[in-house]
C-alpha cells in the first residue's frame, strides 16, 4: 500500500534526522514507526491524582491547615535576640 501523507517541514526535518542516524531510510523508518504504534496493546488509561488518593477521604480543609500551622510555629525563635 502507498500512502502519500503531508507534514511540516519541521516535523520532515525530524523524520529526516531519525531516519539518517538509524542508519534506513525516510520511508523505512517511518514504516517501523507505524508498525511499532500500531502493534502495541492498547494500554489502560493511567489514574488520576485524585483517583489514587480517593481511598483516604477527604483531605483537610483551609482552615485545618490554618490551625496546624498556627499550633507548629507557636513560639518560634521567640527565644532568638
Amino acid at each position: 500500500m502507498n500512502l502519500n501523507i503531508e507534514i511540516p517541514d519541521a516535523l520532515e526535518a525530524a523524520l529526516n534526522a531519525k531516519a539518517h542516524a538509524e542508519g534506513v531510510t525516510v520511508a523505512s523508518y517511518a514504516r517501523d514507526v507505524l508498525l511499532q504504534a500500531l502493534s502495541e496493546p492498547a494500554k489502560k488509561p493511567k489514574k488520576s491524582a485524585y483517583g489514587l488518593l480517593a481511598k483516604y477521604g477527604p483531605g483537610p480543609s483551609a482552615e485545618e491547615i490554618d490551625e496546624s500551622r498556627r499550633e507548629m510555629f507557636r513560639g518560634f525563635a521567640e527565644d532568638i535576640r
